[in-house]
């Protein structure tokens, strides 16, 4: 059956994004939106909880004052997120969300801000700072030479070290991969499903795997709304509360029915900048690297994120780049800034993006809707904060097993290939860091081919960002030297 002609306002709509031509339709890139969203919703409420609870170097938290203030932070966080996303999928056309990122936040709020003397406005100013720098390497052609040197197999391992991250990044949330007692990690509570908040996660798994074994279409957002359902009424019948109260608790969301379904947001957090600040609270040397560290966590996390939801979605070139990868990475740069300026830490691309393209989505107007979604979320966050860890974490499992299904394209019998892609996708999950895994490959491809005489098959670029990995891998010794 041929494509219908396109006319009118969605024959334009389609035209511009590419819907039919990358065989999609608006109902995949709708429904591929909202799971996006559903799936990286909770970082409106742990962004807040991250660097919205920690004192600053003066003693003050994010915002102001001596008390945390959640909400200001969460109306921040889904505003940027939204801006973004939707400047994502407009602008690069590409299925990519974006909100603050994971990691980094930590690192802004533990590893910044409170340092004797540093305050938040002057962290942020670090943020923004490492966003216009690394904009700037977008805009001459740099980030994108450096990614497009990259051998494709070290691209095909790092979107399957980033499915196996997504997939312990899941169980990890929904309690199923515990810190055990005499061991590293346990299943469950001491080996057993052992609280409702566990079964809720398997219903949400099983539920996701037989829709899509049935191929049943919008089989990811179904799952999180039937798990979310039980969910609620579990809470409603037993109670459970917090996780933090109650052991057998949720993780972090309680699924209870809200009072009132709409709040008005308060976005006086965005603008608290002080962007040199921080060269005067710390010594200069300690402030460079610091932004370096920002600037190295940035560059490449969404490198393999794109990399990844390019190859789930089937977007990418022969040798692995994904369509308008220059705007990618542009509009991940600028987001960086702008994270920065709405005082939210860096924003950067979401790779549970792939939930959504693993539901249908395959165009930038997914993340156009997933924005939607955020914006009206600063409105809505009662009720969108309903949804538990255990309820949508069973689709990152489900895209975790997608994404690794590419480890079949390695070459196991070169070892310059295998060990390499090996150690970037071990690391990645076990050391919590997509970058740290993507760093460890790069070194060892590089030292590899020193050593079987292949030095000259390296690009100049491969072994300037090698480089850099082992300076960002000596970066707390080196910052523990200088003070």
């Amino acid at each position: 059956m041929s494509a219908p002609a396109r006319t009118g306002l969605l024959g334009r709509v389609d035209g511009y994004f590419e819907i039919t031509e990358r065989g999609s339709t608006f109902a995949q890139e709708i429904r591929g939106g909202l799971t996006t969203f559903f799936t990286m919703a909770y970082i409106v409420v742990l962004n807040p909880l991250i660097i919205g609870t920690v004192a600053d170097g003066q003693g003050n938290f994010l915002g102001g004052g001596s008390e945390p203030n959640i909400p200001l932070v969460a109306a921040a966080t889904a505003l940027i997120a939204g801006l973004l996303s939707i400047l994502m999928g407009v602008w690069a056309r590409f299925p990519l969300a974006m909100a603050a990122g994971l990691g980094i936040n930590a690192f802004l709020a533990y590893g910044i801000a409170s340092r004797e003397g540093m305050s938040w406005p002057e962290a942020m100013g670090f943020v923004v700072i490492e966003g216009i720098v690394i904009t700037l390497l977008v805009l001459s052609g740099f980030r994108k030479a450096v990614f497009a040197a990259v051998p494709a197999f070290l691209k095909q391992a790092i979107a399957v070290g980033i499915g196996l991250f997504l997939a312990f990044l899941g169980l990890a949330d929904a309690g199923i991969v515990t810190a055990g007692s005499g061991t590293l990690v346990q299943f469950g509570q001491g080996g057993y499903i052992s609280t409702w908040p566990m079964v809720v996660f398997f219903i949400g798994l099983v539920t996701a795997i037989v829709l899509m074994v049935k191929k049943v279409r919008g089989a990811l957002l179904i799952s999180i709304v039937v798990a979310t359902v039980v969910a609620v009424i579990v809470e409603a019948v037993a109670s459970l509360g917090s996780s933090t109260d109650n052991p057998d608790g949720w993780a972090l969301v309680v699924p209870s029915v809200p009072d009132s379904l709409v709040a008005a947001p308060d976005f006086s957090l965005v603008g608290q900048v002080d962007l040199f600040g921080g060269f005067t609270s710390l010594p200069v040397l300690t402030a460079l690297l610091l932004i370096f560290s920002l600037l190295i966590t940035d560059f490449f996390d969404t490198m393999g994120t794109m990399t990844a939801v390019g190859a789930e979605a089937g977007l990418n070139d022969k040798d692995g780049n994904p369509p308008r990868s220059q705007q990618v990475l542009l509009v991940d740069s600028i987001g960086a800034a702008a994270g920065g300026l709405g005082s939210v830490s860096s924003n950067t691309s979401y790779v549970e993006s792939a939930a959504g393209v693993g539901d249908g989505a395959r165009t930038g107007l997914a993340p156009v809707v997933t924005g939607l979604a955020f914006l009206l979320s600063t409105f809505l966050t009662p009720l969108y904060a309903l949804v538990p860890f255990e309820a949508a974490s069973p689709v990152l499992v489900v895209v975790g097993f997608l994404m690794v299904s590419q480890i079949a394209g390695l070459d196991w019998k070169d070892y310059r290939i295998a060990i390499p892609a090996f150690l970037t996708f071990i690391v990645m999950p076990f050391g919590y860091s997509i970058s740290a895994g993507i760093g460890v490959g790069f070194i060892s491809y590089v030292i590899l081919q020193i050593v079987t005489g292949g030095a000259r098959k390296v690009h100049p670029l491969m072994w300037g960002t090698a480089a850099a990995f082992v300076l960002y891998f000596a970066l707390g010794p080196i910052m523990n030297a200088v003070g």
